[in-house]
C-alpha cells in the first residue's frame, strides 16, 4: 500500500490497476452479491490454486528480522494493505497506522523480538506503591521531539492526560484507571490510579505510551494528525491521502547513528497481488500484511524474502447488537433478528466452518480461532474447543427464536480481493442455514467510520492484538469501551474485565480470562473465526527490517544491504 526506495521510479504510479482502483481511499464503493451455492463458491475459489499440501507452505518458518549490515542512505517504500486513519496516537485505531507510528512515534515501552516488554522512552520498568495505585516512571534524558522541543516528565504527563480524556479518544478505555499524571521531577512521571492496574505496562507499550510534542499539540490542536511530532527515527514530511505518507530521517533523534535510510514512504495498495507486482518491479521494497496466496507465490521468487510471525490478534464477524449512538455512548436497542436474540447469532456461527474458511480463503496458512486471547499470551486460558458446523442445530435455533425465514442481513467487508472472497464463503455457508446475506464491500476507512457510528448489521471485524489479554477485550466489549462498535452491554463481562485488570498472578488471571471468554462466546456478538499470521515480503536487497508478534514493520535500522 505504500512505496519508495532504490529501484523505484520517482513520481511513477504503482504497477497494477489504475491508482483509483488500487487505493480507492476517500470514496465509498458498495456492490452486493446474491448468495450462491456453497459448492459453486468453493470450486470457483479453489480453481487454479496449488494443492493445499503445497510444500512451499510447509517450508514457512518463523522469521522476525534480517540482521545483515546495511549501507547509508536511500529511500524505502513500504506498501500497506489499507489507508491509515488519523496520524494522531490518541485517536488512531488501525494496524497500518501503528506501522507508520513505529517509524516516527516511540513509546514509553516497547516489545522485543521475544515478546518481552522493554523500556524505550522510559529508562526502566515502572515502580508501583500504595497497593499498586501509584506508579512511578523515570524517563531517558536528553531526548527531543522532531520539532526540537525537549521531552520531559511534563510532556509525558500531558500526553497521557490527553490520551485519557480527549473526547473521542481510542485510548480512553486502555487508560480508564488513570486519574492523573504529574511531573514529580524533570524526568520523573507519577501516575495516580483509581485501582491497581496490572496491564498498564503493556498498555504503555503501544499508542497510549506515545509522547507527543506539547508545542505541536498546542499549535495545531485538532489538526495535530496533519502535523504529528513525536520522538522517533523519522519525522513527518507530508501526507497525500490515498497515495502516500512521507517521512524523513530525524537528525534530532537520540539514536540517529543507528538510522540508515534518508526517507521512508508508505503507500496504500489494498490488493495483495498489486502489492506483489510492485515488489517484483522494484517500485516498492516492503509489502505489509501479504495475503497467503501471494506469500506462497513470493516464496518462489529469488529476489524476495519473507518475514513471518504469529499474530496476537483475531479476525471474525461482529454484529451490531446495540450501537445506536456511536462509540463511547450508552448502548441502545436495535430491532433486527440478529440484534434481538443471541440464538440467531449462534445459528449464524453454527452455519460456518472455520477449517473450510481457512483452507479455501487463506490457503490453510492461518489458524481457526474462537476466542479473543492469543495462544502467544503468557496468561492465555486453556484453548476452548471451537464449535463445528452444525446446520441442524442452527436451523433449530432459528425456529426457537421465531426468526422469519430467511433471516436477512448486510455484511460489510473491505474492498480487498481476499476480504471479498472471505465474504463470499461466509455468504454461501450462511445461506444453507437460512440466512440471506448481502455483501457490501466498502472502502476500509469508510467502513471504520460507518461501523463506529453503528450504521451496519454485521462486518468483517478484527484486531491486531496485544500481549495482555485485556488489550484484546476491554475496549471492544466493555459497555462503554472506546472501540465497542458492537454495542455490547453485559454486566458479567464488565465485572470480569475489572477483575482481570486488578488481579495479580498469571494463574489467577488465566482463570478470569477463561470465564470471560466463555461469557463473550455466550453473547455471540463477535464471532471469532481465525487468527492470521504476520506475513511481510521484502526485496532481498533490503536488510535490517524487523517484524515481531505485534505485526508492526520496524524500519528504524533498515536499509539496503551492503
Amino acid at each position: 500500500m505504500h512505496r519508495t526506495g532504490r529501484g523505484s521510479r520517482p513520481g511513477a504510479p504503482p504497477v497494477g490497476p489504475s491508482t483509483p482502483l488500487a487505493t480507492g481511499v476517500g470514496r465509498r464503493r458498495v456492490r452486493r452479491w446474491r448468495a450462491v451455492p456453497l459448492t459453486a463458491v468453493l470450486l470457483a475459489l479453489t480453481a487454479g490454486c496449488a494443492s493445499l499440501s503445497d510444500p512451499a507452505r510447509s517450508a514457512i518458518t518463523e522469521r522476525t528480522s534480517d540482521d545483515r549490515p546495511v549501507r547509508e542512505g536511500g529511500t524505502l517504500t513500504v506498501a500497506l494493505k489499507s489507508e491509515p486513519d488519523k496520524l494522531d496516537p490518541t485517536l488512531a485505531e488501525t494496524l497500518v497506522g501503528r506501522t507508520v507510528f513505529a517509524a516516527m512515534c516511540e513509546k514509553l515501552y516497547d516489545i522485543d523480538r521475544s515478546g518481552k516488554i522493554v523500556p524505550q522512552l522510559a529508562s526502566a520498568l515502572p515502580r508501583t506503591s500504595d497497593g499498586g495505585r501509584t506508579v512511578t516512571i523515570t524517563l531517558r534524558r536528553g531526548l527531543r521531539f522532531s520539532d526540537g522541543t525537549q521531552l520531559n516528565a511534563q510532556a509525558a504527563a500531558a500526553s497521557l492526560m490527553r490520551h485519557r480524556y480527549l473526547p473521542g479518544s481510542a485510548r480512553a478505555t486502555e487508560l480508564a484507571p488513570l486519574k492523573s499524571a504529574v511531573a514529580a521531577g524533570p524526568y520523573t512521571l507519577t501516575l495516580h490510579l483509581s485501582q491497581p492496574y496490572v496491564p498498564l505496562t503493556a498498555v504503555l507499550a503501544d499508542r497510549a505510551g506515545m509522547v507527543l510534542s506539547p508545542r505541536a499539540v498546542q499549535k495545531y490542536g485538532k489538526n495535530f494528525s496533519n502535523h504529528p511530532s513525536c520522538v522517533g527515527p523519522f519525522t513527518f514530511v507530508e501526507r497525500v491521502t490515498g497515495d502516500r505518507i512521507v517521512l524523513k530521517k530525524d537528525p534530532l533523534y537520540y539514536d540517529a547513528d543507528r538510522v540508515h535510510l534518508d526517507k521512508v514512504i508508505f503507500k496504500p495498495i489494498p490488493d495483495g497481488s498489486v502489492r506483489l507486482a510492485n515488489l517484483r518491479a522494484g517500485d516498492v521494497q516492503v509489502g505489509d500484511q501479504m495475503d497467503p496466496i501471494d506469500v506462497r507465490s513470493a516464496l518462489t521468487e529469488k529476489n524476495l524474502q519473507l518475514f513471518a510471525s504469529p499474530s496476537l490478534g483475531y479476525q471474525g464477524i461482529g454484529f451490531n447488537v446495540g450501537n445506536t449512538r456511536g462509540l463511547g455512548q450508552k448502548p441502545g436497542k436495535i430491532d433486527t433478528p440478529i440484534a434481538r436474540d443471541p440464538r440467531v447469532r449462534e445459528a449464524f456461527e453454527l452455519s460456518l466452518d472455520r477449517d473450510v474458511i481457512n483452507k479455501v480463503v487463506f490457503q490453510g496458512m492461518y489458524a481457526p480461532a474462537c476466542g479473543p486471547v492469543s495462544p502467544k499470551s503468557a496468561i492465555a486460558p486453556a484453548a476452548p474447543g471451537c464449535p463445528g458446523r452444525d446446520l441442524k442445530k442452527a436451523k433449530q435455533l432459528l425456529k426457537e427464536a421465531g426468526a422469519k425465514h430467511p433471516v436477512r442481513l448486510e455484511l460489510k467487508v473491505s474492498t480487498s480481493p481476499v476480504d471479498i472472497r472471505f465474504g463470499q464463503v461466509v455468504q454461501a455457508m450462511a445461506k444453507d442455514a437460512g440466512f440471506a446475506v448481502r455483501l457490501a464491500p466498502t472502502e476500509y476507512t469508510t467502513m471504520l467510520q460507518e461501523t463506529d457510528a453503528g450504521r451496519y448489521d454485521a462486518y468483517s471485524s478484527g484486531w491486531s492484538g496485544r500481549l495482555d489479554p485485556d488489550g484484546n477485550i476491554a475496549s471492544f466489549l466493555g459497555t462503554r469501551g472506546a472501540m465497542n462498535t458492537y454495542g455490547v452491554s453485559d454486566p458479567d463481562i464488565d465485572r470480569l474485565i475489572a477483575e482481570g485488570r486488578a488481579t495479580a498472578g498469571e494463574k489467577a488471571r488465566a482463570h478470569i480470562y477463561a470465564d470471560l471468554t466463555s461469557r463473550i462466546r455466550d453473547q455471540h456478538a463477535l464471532i471469532y473465526l481465525y487468527r492470521n499470521n504476520n506475513y511481510v515480503v521484502a526485496r532481498k536487497d533490503v536488510a535490517g527490517v524487523k517484524v515481531y508478534d505485534d505485526g508492526l514493520v520496524r524500519v528504524k535500522e533498515a536499509g539496503y544491504a551492503r
